[in-house]
């Protein structure tokens, strides 16, 4: 594995293109939204891809079958050498690289339970991509989104004062670069602010929802407020609405199909070792 420069990485801009899954993530990187890291197996005439984004979702995809690059690739999702001190969440592409990987991870590949798993362990989870259905999202809202809450767009301070894990500062360079090129939804209640839905990533007319809610707000559908703002956006501007997750994350699979997502895809979605 070789770790690209950066002023190498329009080399994959088309390549990616013909990556038949969601990757947004990945265009972020390569297209230098957000500072990621590329590696391929050869710097001249790179056949195979590894695309890492900050917030630790990766993309593997090109040729499947270079031995020197899968070994060194596992040595990688082994964390042989330490360098990774948080997970990183893989997806491969295309479906032939499922078969290598079972062989380079061997024993240490489990699939995900509902314990912790080891860290030393590579754990097999199912990450879904969803197609949105106009007309049940405007049945759902018609039906559902009925109370009045403060929404205003997502400005400097909400993007700072929003804290978790699914929050755009893991997504955006700083709170000027969201602010310019992104956009998102506050809700707040009693004054204070409670939940943010936020384009993850933005391409084209694609928009990729993100959303979190602080904990004490937890549990009282503010988050369907916030996100149906965000998709009444996209529908006033001509963007498709995006949603992605882990099948094990129940909140947001269930939050999705209420907004009018449906499930469409389900791919092998890979936590590496620490």
């Amino acid at each position: 594995m070789i770790e690209l420069e950066i002023d190498k990485y329009i080399v994959l801009e088309e390549l990616l293109k013909e990556v038949k899954i969601n990757t947004l993530f990945a265009r972020f990187v390569i297209e230098k939204k957000v500072k990621g890291k590329v590696f391929v197996d050869n710097i001249d005439k790179p056949k195979t891809f590894y695309i890492v984004h900050p917030y630790g979702m990766s993309l593997l995809f090109g040729k499947s079958d270079n031995e020197i690059f899968n070994n060194q690739f596992a040595d990688y999702c082994f964390n042989k050498k330490g360098k990774r001190n948080v997970f990183e969440w893989m997806q491969s592409y295309p479906n032939e690289w499922d078969d290598i990987l079972a062989k380079l991870f061997s024993d240490k590949l489990i699939k995900a339970t509902s314990n912790e798993a080891s860290k030393e362990l590579i754990e097999l989870n199912t990450r879904v991509n969803f197609r949105f259905d106009y007309d049940k999202y405007i049945s759902f809202k018609k039906n559902n989104i009925k109370e009045e809450y403060k929404i205003i767009p997502t400005n400097k301070e909400s993007y700072k004062e929003m804290k978790g894990s699914v929050v755009p500062a893991n997504f955006w360079n700083n709170a000027e670069d969201f602010c310019k090129n992104g956009v998102g939804f506050s809700l707040f209640y009693q004054q204070k602010l409670a939940t943010t839905a936020y384009s993850a990533f933005i391409f084209d007319k694609q928009l990729e929802l993100g959303m979190e809610t602080l904990p004490e707000y937890r549990g009282r559908g503010f988050a369907q407020y916030a996100c149906s703002a965000l998709i009444d956006y996209c529908l006033a501007n001509d963007y498709e609405p995006i949603w992605a997750c882990r099948l094990a994350n129940i909140p947001s699979y269930k939050l999705a199909q209420k907004l009018g997502f449906v499930p469409t895809l389900n791919l092998p979605y890979y936590r590496l070792a620490l």
